[in-house]
């Protein structure tokens, strides 16, 4: 059985400790033992890995995954990548996330039917690199809505990015279509999204449609996330049981209380990033800061912000990920996100990388054995060239993380070169708050 003994590191556990200067062993799969100075592990027959003081931490979970989403200014322009390259896509894509540390994450929808489930079950067979992996469905969603951009003299629905539906019947099928290839969880959009052209704050599905999707994946054992905006949406995943709410922006005191009476059952996963990056960051592709105060999403960003923060203060549990996968916004840029929950939500950096590590856990179902360095657990392992409690933005970057370890097997090792491509660094993503609506609405939930 191989044996790697991490040695003279500074532990963060993802216990809730701060971190402390000591050893790591691992043995096979899993952590074998965690020594605190000057308590030392075995390096016997082992390859010893001197971190010279450098930071390790648990693997990330992203919890709103899209690796469909090919880096591309438009929605259209990730539906119409032909399947066969897209699914390429998907494969090189999850092994970027490996890169940069991400060791587990949730399809938050595929832009075909197949994508996740395929990419999952050729992750977990082997056969390429990538985090472990919880397959999303296509984006159910109803005429009009988010997801169905069929143009009206053509009727053919597979052109769409969602599963088009109308009525409990259409949910039931396409809910088991679904469940047939294969999903671990159903889609559903709950609420509208500007870019799309429609607003945030709609909910074009009715009671009895959201209730079939729930009854459905009760049968079949399957869980269900939402995008949800709006405040009404919000609360339909409460009153149904959809665990993973996406986005949330803005849920009013009515929807926080069902959701905080409800937190050990929901996890929310607000993609914060798309708010802020689609403000203030896409100018180049057509979306000005004026453009997006038009949109919406300067609003938006205003209002979820606030109700964020109380979400925070309420224990709600928050994650990161969200929307990674456009052009202003690519894969490998998500942990961002960390920063952003400091700036935006009021987290300290060790909340943030407790909700990437430990909380990341309980949304993949695994608490006792992901998202702790701890004897038992499995070895997903993250060694970091800095302090990421002191410049949350080194997880940002590729030659600062320096290795990763998945399962017990090193998938990235500290000799290894990185590829220049490997994520990109966007300019004004450290950016402290810019606006003062935000600044405002912020100070008003104090």
């Amino acid at each position: 059985m191989t044996r790697i003994a991490f040695t003279n590191v500074r532990i963060f556990d993802g216990s809730g400790e701060d971190p402390y200067t000591g050893d790591l062993l691992v043995e096979g799969k899993r952590i074998v033992e965690v020594a605190r100075l000057p308590k030392r592990v075995s390096t016997d027959d082992a390859r010893v890995i001197d971190g010279k003081g450098r930071f390790l931490m648990p693997g990330m979970t992203e919890a709103h995954t899209h690796f469909s989403w090919n880096d591309q200014p438009s929605l259209a322009a990730i539906q119409f990548m032909p399947p066969e390259e897209h699914m390429l896509w998907c494969v090189r894509v999850a092994k970027r996330y490996l890169d940069m540390g991400w060791t587990c994450a949730i399809g938050a929808a595929a832009a075909k039917p197949r994508l996740d489930v395929v990419l999952r079950n050729a992750i977990d067979a082997g056969e390429f690199p990538g985090p472990r992996y919880l397959a999303g469905s296509q984006e159910i969603t109803t005429i009009g809505a988010l997801g169905d951009n069929t143009l009206p003299h053509m009727k053919f629905e597979e052109l769409s990015f969602g599963s088009v539906c109308s009525g409990p019947e259409d949910i039931r099928r396409s809910a088991r279509t679904f469940i047939k290839y294969g999903v671990d969880h159903l889609k559903i959009n709950l609420s509208g999204e500007y870019i799309a052209g429609l607003p945030a704050e709609m909910s074009p599905f009715a009671e009895d449609e959201v209730a079939m999707l729930a009854q459905e994946a009760k049968r079949y054992g399957k869980r269900m996330a939402a995008h949800a905006r709006s405040s009404e949406s919000v609360k339909q995943c409460v009153r149904h049981g959809i665990e993973m709410v996406y986005h949330a922006s803005f849920a009013d005191s009515e929807a926080l209380d069902m959701l905080e009476a409800a937190k050990d059952r929901h996890f929310v996963a607000p993609g914060i990033g798309w708010l802020i990056r689609t403000t203030y960051n896409a100018a180049e592709y057509g979306i000005t800061e004026a453009v997006a105060t038009q949109m919406g999403y300067k609003r938006e960003l205003e209002i979820a912000s606030a109700s964020l923060r109380e979400m925070h203060r309420r224990g709600i549990r928050i994650l990161p990920g969200g929307d990674y996968g456009f052009a202003w916004m690519p894969h490998g840029t998500n942990a961002n996100d960390l920063q952003y929950f400091v700036d935006y939500i009021g987290m300290t950096p060790k909340e943030a990388l407790m909700a990437a590590t430990r909380l990341g856990s309980q949304i993949m179902q695994r608490p006792d054995e992901l998202g702790q360095l701890k004897a038992g657990f499995l070895a997903d392992i993250v060694l970091i060239d800095g302090d990421p409690l002191q410049d949350l933005s080194l997880l940002t970057d590729p030659a600062k993380v320096q290795l990763v370890m998945k399962d017990g097997v090193v998938h990235k090792d500290c000799a290894t070169p990185v590829p220049p491509h490997a994520a990109l660094h966007l300019a004004g993503a450290d950016t402290p708050l810019q606006e003062q609506g935000v600044k405002e609405a912020l100070a008003e939930m104090h």
